[in-house]
């Protein structure tokens, strides 16, 4: 019986190819690991970039359409159908917090589920990614 194997990667469309590679490696670690360059026929540029084993596939379009208003917030973004965010674990939320505070990066949305500590926020092109705290 075929099974999958395990996750490869996730897209995610961005405004500016350059600043979204220097955002994704400064706030979450993420390094390029392949740039395929302008694909014509997805008239795009596509770069993968990964951080212990998981990538992030990066689209940059010539003319993109704009992040609609209501994908900008975790709770209306969820209201849409299709695919919603990324979320990683983080070991210290409040560490991370603050470097991300220090390195521009807009938090949307903060919160506690029963234990564990979940912060949304949003790349270089308001694309929303969620941070959770395990409670330990």
């Amino acid at each position: 019986m075929a099974k999958i194997v395990k996750p490869l990667h996730v897209g995610i469309s961005v405004a500016h190819m350059e600043e979204a590679l220097a955002w994704y490696s400064r706030n979450l670690g993420f390094h390029l690991v392949k740039d395929d360059g302008y694909v014509a026929p997805l008239e795009a540029r596509i770069c993968f970039v990964e951080r212990d084993g998981f990538q992030i596939e990066l689209f940059e379009y010539k003319r993109p359409k704009p992040l609609p208003e209501e994908r900008r917030m975790p709770n209306s973004d969820l209201q849409t159908i299709g695919t919603k965010h990324v979320a990683f674990q983080v070991d210290d939320m409040a560490e991370m917090k603050r470097r991300l505070l220090e390195n521009g990066t807009e938090i949307a949305h903060e919160t506690r589920m029963g234990t564990e500590h979940v912060l949304f926020i949003r790349d270089c092109s308001g694309v929303l990614i969620e941070l959770i705290q395990m409670s330990s």
